[in-house]
């Protein structure tokens, strides 16, 4: 699943980028390429005018692969998919969940790019990004990549992912989170950061259906009395922690480990308050009154008064 649309319209999903832009960033990281070839090339024929025309060749074909290929490779490694043409036209290259690339990301797209734009003038790429449902061209397609364009946060909401409550923090470490797709990582994300614009029934109802997909996908049941946003919240944590620990070589301090059951991590239970013990009920007190008139015609001694023995005159 990678895109989900609520009854209020709200799509959960980046938005594509368009093949114009696409196309204008494109030209202008070429110009900016183009230039930075020619003024290399220039100072590199300076100073290897004294070596023959085998060596200036190959000198000038690794100047060509290492400017115009490698050059787009680690600007986007470095600047995390965006590129000047792409900051100029507010683009950005994300994964398919969302996330920001890294270098093997960079590297397809780039070797893929000389194919799709250099050698057949970007016919291939616009063709294939015509014939995409997202635009995506080869490149993106063999890296797991997007191009989209980057939204500006509107009166201090971003796109701010809420980290689970402290009681949920690090209990999910035993889950396999390697069958759950981009997709779906994706929607959950997009979730997160705008849950807080949804209708409460429509937000829950929304939380119960990716809960429900990535336990399907991970093996393990939601645990009972966690919140299903919590619980994406805190599966979420989880991923980003051990793709954290795969870049940074797990320099980061380990979660604490989670009791596991038979059926997966165990959770506690939110804390709740214990229901206030109702005040001990006295007995209702029947009030006494005077006699009735029926016993006192009968000469009956009253329940509350001794007998004195004496008897009224008739």
């Amino acid at each position: 699943m990678s895109e989900l649309v609520t009854g209020e319209a709200v799509a959960l999903e980046l938005r594509p980028a368009k093949l114009p832009s696409r196309g204008l960033a494109v030209l202008l990281d070429l110009a900016a390429a183009v230039t930075v070839y020619i003024l290399v090339t220039l100072g590199l024929v300076a100073a290897t005018a004294s070596l023959d025309e085998a060596a200036r060749t190959a000198v000038s074909i690794a100047t060509f692969v290492l400017v115009l290929v490698g050059g787009p490779i680690l600007v986007e490694t470095l600047t995390h998919g965006r590129s000047l043409g792409k900051l100029a036209c507010g683009l950005r290259v994300v994964r398919d969940d969302g996330g920001p690339i890294r270098f093997r990301h960079a590297l397809v797209r780039g070797l893929l790019g000389v194919i799709e734009i250099l050698m057949t003038f970007g016919v291939v790429a616009c063709v294939a990004s015509l014939v995409s449902a997202r635009g995506r061209r080869l490149g993106d397609v063999f890296a797991g990549t997007l191009v989209v364009r980057e939204r500006i946060p509107a009166a201090g909401q971003g796109a701010f992912v809420p980290p689970p409550p402290p009681w949920l923090a690090g209990r999910f470490s035993g889950l396999d989170l390697s069958a759950v797709p981009d997709g779906l990582w994706l929607a959950v994300r997009q979730y997160l950061t705008r849950m807080r614009q949804l209708d409460p029934q429509v937000g829950w109802s929304m939380a119960e259906r990716l809960a429900s997909d990535v336990a399907g996908r991970t093996g393990a049941p939601v645990p009972p009395g966690v919140p299903p946003a919590m619980y994406l919240a805190a599966v979420l944590q989880e991923r980003q922690t051990r793709e954290a620990q795969r870049t940074f070589g797990g320099g980061g301090s380990p979660a604490a480990p989670a009791p596991t059951g038979a059926g997966g991590p165990v959770l506690s239970p939110p804390a709740v308050p214990p229901a206030p013990v109702p005040p001990p009920v006295s007995p209702p007190v029947t009030p006494v009154g005077p006699a009735s008139s029926s016993e006192a015609a009968g000469g009956g001694a009253s329940a509350e008064r001794p007998s004195t023995g004496f008897a009224p005159p008739a």
